[in-house]
């Protein structure tokens, strides 16, 4: 990787608002994650990423969500359990046009019902669009 290329995919992870000592935990890992980002946001955050089996309190939640995945709202709450007040959500979905692809209308649905809010969008990589979801207090 070229210097270019990783100040950029690190400017990625900064962009998602991921500081030094921030703890990250992570929901629908599979082969097909974008394994540079998940090293970028180690890398910034100087720790590893924590998996859903894990009860640490965090910072912020990483969800890669494809269609057929499941039930969003549910996983949605699910990443809520160990996120400290003024924590965010990132749901991570394939872009349009890959398999897997998610509606931005599905989140914005599944969000409300889980007492999170939609609040904006940004591309992340060649495959991946991310949402930032908050609690309704934390606008």
């Amino acid at each position: 990787m070229s210097e270019a290329d990783a100040a950029t995919s690190v400017n990625v992870a900064e962009k998602l608002g991921f500081k030094n000592g921030d703890l990250i935990q992570e929901f629908g890992y599979d082969d097909d994650v974008d394994f540079d980002l998940r090293d970028d946001i180690e890398d910034l955050t100087g720790s590893e990423i924590f998996d859903e089996d894990d009860h640490e309190v965090v910072d912020a939640a990483i969800l890669w969500w494809r269609d057929g995945d499941g039930d969003l709202v549910d996983t949605l709450v699910d990443s809520l359990t160990s996120l400290t007040d003024g924590g965010v959500v990132w749901v991570l979905t394939p872009k349009k046009g890959r398999t897997g692809y998610v509606s931005p209308s599905e989140l914005q649905e599944a969000a409300p019902t889980a007492g999170l809010h939609c609040t904006t969008s940004a591309g992340v990589s060649q495959d991946w669009s991310a949402t930032r979801l908050v609690t309704r207090k934390n606008k």
